[in-house]
């Protein structure tokens, strides 16, 4: 627990791009009309592209899908995605996994605004404490991406993006409430004209909670959170921003509870130094801080701070682009473990070069790693996209990534436990490394789109707990893994209707064992549809996850399930709009992980809830 290494930030990261499309078309009266089914991103490279420009598997969920399917928790976004396994230890604020592409919860890169947010000790994000009534837009892409942002992109990277200024001035306020005595009020204003503009944007809920555990008493959740944000257009052409976002709260477990604060802060430059060359300073810090009160053991306070310095350099020549850079990063961990080593720094070097020849781009990137904790690692990517037509692409790639052990797994002080064994870091561990190969084919026409991709990754020096004769355990470097997977995405926008499918299947395999890697399920299905009537909106979702093991034996099974997840949402006055979501709406019982007495963690059954907002100017 604690936070991690603030990281790199992009050209666009704290300016959420509106959706654009690649595909413009002319009514009738020659006005120009843009289908919004290939929005620009800017977590697949360093720059802003269309999704269908960036050379690898990416899913964005906008502002307007957010606000129309209203998810209670961030996890709620990911859950079903293609790729994506998210793994649960109950509901409302209990912890989260994410597993991309059957990489390990510390092999999804998380993003809050262009800061990288995770726990340097565990080495995982705190998704659950992220409010996703603060998030406006969040992309998702999949495949290795430590060549632009170091350590533990091997699965893929989640950024999202908080609320973004507008000119003019408007405000909102929303209150809500629901099943298990959940309730949330939350608030916010945007204003300036000219150069400046800022916003405010704040949320308090609690919960009550559902049992998270099978005969369980129910768990409850608190969470105040805001998002600061100011924006500067320089007379240049450049720009100065900077945005704050802060969660803390309470979640309750079975056998305590823990108090959580997360934050991320940047500040950041951009600048144009002459035609072909532009500039880009960012200095950010992030904190991840839990105190954990426990009923059986010592209370416990994990801490980590990073602060980060990235600078890149854009140069434009005619339609090629080269970016080049260094990134400074400074980890820090305390609390109540007496941790060998307290702090490590990161230095590195890293480019991009993009080449456009008409119809077909070329993409290569490199960084170099220098890390006082586990020394240096290079990595690498090239990728290759041709378009055979004006509607659709053929994309290649070749990807390394690695995953950098946390301090958990490199320092934990030895422990020796009643029954005799003990466990200890070991300082030796070298970082998980990874190579990928995608292929991938797209077809985006002016009412729909579908997308599909094979990929493989193989993994080396996977990061496992060892047994000597003596009953230690130490993390070590015992496996290897091959993962080869088939994603198919497709959706459509067309009066009034918006839809969406996907189908995942992959086979996550451990080569000594030939055994299915812990937790991770082989086939998902998601199929989202929504009609716009009016002043009213209608739609649901339906997710379907395939059985998976919680275990490395493969002995203990968890069955697969279905849920099917209903909306309506009203717009009943000018300004005025209600929403009303029912979550499992058969009240299905499933369970993503065990417990180590064996019990299972159980989602919440059904669940409604009930909004209402008002927007003025």
């Amino acid at each position: 627990m604690g936070v991690t290494k603030a990281g790199p930030a992009l050209l666009c990261s704290f300016t959420v791009l509106p959706l654009v499309s690649a595909i413009a078309h002319a009514n009738e009266s020659g006005e120009l009309m843009v289908a919004e089914l290939d929005p620009i991103v800017v977590t697949a490279t360093l720059g802003p592209r269309t999704v269908g420009e960036s050379l690898s598997s990416v899913t964005v969920v906008s502002e307007e899908e957010l606000a129309q399917r209203s998810p209670t928790e961030f996890s709620e976004v990911l859950r079903g995605q293609p790729g994506i396994n998210v793994i649960s230890n109950g509901s409302f604020g209990k912890n989260i996994s994410v597993y991309t592409r059957g990489t390990g919860s510390e092999s999804t890169l998380f993003m809050i605004d262009g800061v990288r947010l995770r726990s340097a000790t565990s080495g995982s994000a705190p998704w659950q404490f992220l409010p996703v009534d603060l998030v406006e837009r969040v992309e998702i892409v999949r495949g290795p991406k430590s060549s632009l942002y170091g350590a533990d992109a091997v699965g893929g990277v989640v950024q999202a993006f908080t609320v973004e200024p507008t000119r003019g001035n408007r405000g909102w306020v929303e209150l809500g409430g629901g099943s298990f005595d959940t309730g949330k009020g939350l608030a916010g204003v945007s204003f300036g004209d000219g150069s400046t503009r800022a916003s405010l944007s704040g949320l308090h809920q609690e919960s009550d909670g559902t049992a998270i555990v099978e005969e369980g008493e129910d768990r409850g959740y608190r969470n105040s959170a805001g998002v600061a944000r100011v924006v500067h257009d320089l007379d240049n052409g450049g720009q100065a921003s900077a945005v704050l976002m802060q969660s803390e709260g309470n979640t309750e477990f079975e056998g305590g509870n823990t108090d959580f604060m997360i934050r991320t802060l940047g500040l950041r430059l951009e600048t144009p130094i002459s035609d072909q060359w532009r500039s880009s300073v960012l200095f950010s810090e992030a904190r991840d801080e839990q105190e954990t009160f426990n009923d059986s053991y010592d209370d416990s306070v994990f801490d980590t701070r990073t602060l980060t310095g990235r600078w890149e350099n854009t140069f434009t020549m005619d339609v090629h682009e080269l970016v080049v850079g260094t990134e400074l990063v400074h980890d820090e961990v305390s609390g109540t473990t007496d941790f060998d080593e307290t702090s490590r720094f990161n230095t590195a070097l890293f480019s991009q070069l993009r080449l456009n020849f008409g119809p077909t781009d070329l993409q290569f990137s490199l960084r170099a790693d220098d890390n006082e904790a586990y020394g240096k690692r290079e990595t690498g990517g090239v990728a290759l996209g041709h378009a055979v037509d004006r509607a659709h692409r053929l994309r290649l790639s070749y990807g390394t990534a690695f995953r950098a052990p946390t301090f958990n797994e490199l320092y934990y002080p030895l422990e020796v436990y009643n029954w005799g064994g003990s466990y200890s870091g070991n300082p030796d561990l070298a970082p998980e490394e990874s190579d990928t190969v995608e292929l991938g084919f797209s077809g985006r026409y002016q009412h729909w789109f579908w997308d599909i991709a094979l990929y493989q990754l193989d993994v080396e020096n996977l990061i496992a707990l060892d047994t000597d004769a003596t009953g230690r355990m130490a993390p070590a470097n015992v496996d290897n893994a091959r993962i080869r997977g088939l994603e198919l995405a497709s959706g459509f926008e067309r009066d009034g209707w918006n839809g969406q499918a996907s189908v995942a299947f992959s086979d996550p395999r451990d080569r000594q064992t030939d055994n299915r890697l812990r937790r991770r399920s082989a086939q998902t299905f998601r199929l989202a549809l929504d009609k716009q009537i009016q002043a009213w909106s209608l739609g649901g979702t339906f997710i379907a996850e395939g059985y998976r093991y919680d275990d490395a034996a493969n002995d203990n099974r968890l069955p697969g399930y279905g849920t099917l997840d209903l909306r309506a949402g009203w717009q009943f006055a000018p300004g005025w709009s209600s929403r009303l979501t029912v979550a499992n709406v058969f009240d299905k019982e499933y369970a993503t992980a065990e417990r180590s007495d064996g019990s299972r963690y159980v989602a919440a059954g059904r669940t409604a809830m009930l909004s209402v907002r008002y927007d003025f100017q």
